[in-house]
């Protein structure tokens, strides 16, 4: 089974979609992101992905009041990454109801601190790690380093992360299909569950994540084509069984 996560990208207070990462190319869907996470919750989705990307620019938390009113309207788990980058701000957001914490850039740059809140915060640590022809990429994706996605991902084998959400920067909000073949070599790469993210166009994607092989694909990440009608909810969730 694949764990299908609808997604909740946050700028300015509303949610909108981002085509390669590119800030000057926004699609606002929803000026009241509550509206979109409770309509996700109603189509059956057990789980929420959100991602502050102001404080991804910002290195802090903004789009705070927002993340705090969803989670007070849905009861599903909730995912957050975007500008989290001190052991405070990864305790505030626990205890406002988020269930599980990404770290990002603060992960390529700083290793070592995300193993030291996946050993304070057991099974709420994720790492997200998003690529450009597959070298990582930071500061909300305007820049890229020299580091190999897989090697990164090596580095927190054994630290007690819950998950890696492998992004493909490429394909982000292009509806173009998920890189397969990367998320698949992350996988391969190490023991920790990693779930898919970037460009997933229709239920085939699902199929495709399924029929992959080697190490089983966790999750993946839905973005644009659900909010476009491409794909259909209740046919998503059964292909993902």
């Amino acid at each position: 089974m694949i764990n299908l996560y609808p997604a909740i990208d946050m700028k300015d207070g509303k949610a909108v979609r981002l085509f390669k990462g590119r800030f000057d190319e926004v699609t606002i869907y929803d000026d009241n992101p509550v509206n979109r996470a409770k309509s996700f919750a109603d189509m059956g989705f057990k789980y929420l992905h959100m991602v502050d990307l102001d404080g991804a620019l910002a290195g802090k938390s903004i789009n705070v009041e927002v993340v705090k009113n969803v989670r007070k309207a849905i009861d599903i788990p909730i995912q957050l990454g975007g500008g989290i980058r001190t052991i405070e701000t990864i305790e505030n957001w626990l205890i406002s109801g988020v269930s599980r914490v990404i770290l990002g850039t603060i992960a390529a740059k700083n290793p070592d601190f995300v193993k030291e809140a996946a050993i304070k915060f057991p099974n709420q640590i994720a790492v997200g790690i998003d690529a450009i022809n597959e070298f990582v990429a930071v500061e909300g994706w305007a820049e890229t380093t020299d580091i190999p996605a897989t090697e990164l991902a090596k580095r927190f084998e054994g630290a007690g992360v819950a998950a890696i959400i492998a992004t493909d920067i490429a394909r982000d909000g292009t509806k173009t299909g998920i890189n397969v073949e990367f998320t698949q070599k992350m996988a391969n790469a190490v023991s920790i569950p990693i779930i898919a993210s970037g460009g997933l166009k229709s239920v085939d994607d699902i199929h495709a994540i399924r029929a992959s092989i080697g190490t089983p694909i966790e999750g993946a990440i839905l973005g644009k084509a659900l909010y476009d009608g491409l794909i259909n909810a209740t046919e998503a969730l059964e292909a993902a069984k």
